[in-house]
């Protein structure tokens, strides 16, 4: 038997005083929210919160949970990586605490938007679920896609879930 294998992934919408949202531009994808692959020994809100200290130096409090999406498709890996298996990432909202703007190898420029300029220029891979949780009331959504040849989201499955 071959036990499943899938990618943990966790990514988080920062928003500070003035209600802008943070974004990094990732040299390979364009701008996007923060996040990534959750280390082995990792709680998920920990491995987001080191994620985002390692784009852009700094510090956040996880707040809730706003949505959990399967990218179901395998695609080509890169970097000596043969194939990319199936991610399963959890979306948080979190709030900026403290610490000082800097990039990383992940992150050629981090900057704060206001929700529209950040609607204009997200990575149209994220959108789906940075839209989700821009509007985020309660609950949070569970959802199955894939990315088409065309780089578009094609959605197979959804579940909303209302706290």
């Amino acid at each position: 038997m071959i036990l499943p294998t899938h990618i943990v992934a966790s990514g988080g919408i920062i928003t500070n005083g003035e209600n802008k949202i943070l974004l990094v531009k990732n040299p390979r994808k364009g701008w996007e929210y923060p996040g990534g692959i959750i280390e082995p020994g990792e709680t998920l809100p920990q491995g987001l919160i080191r994620e985002i200290r390692e784009e852009t130096g700094v510090n956040v409090q996880v707040v809730n949970v706003v949505g959990i999406y399967s990218n179901t498709k395998k695609k080509k890996g890169y970097n000596g990586v043969k194939e990319v298996p199936t991610i399963v990432t959890i979306d948080f909202i979190c709030k900026y605490i403290s610490g000082d703007l800097r990039t990383s190898e992940e992150s050629v420029e981090v900057k704060w938007f206001t929700k529209e300029e950040a609607l204009k220029i997200v990575n149209p891979k994220q959108q789906l679920r940075f839209r989700r949780a821009l509007n985020y009331k309660s609950g949070f959504s569970c959802l199955g896609f894939q990315v088409n040849s065309s780089n578009e989201i094609e959605v197979h499955e959804e579940y909303l879930f209302d706290r």
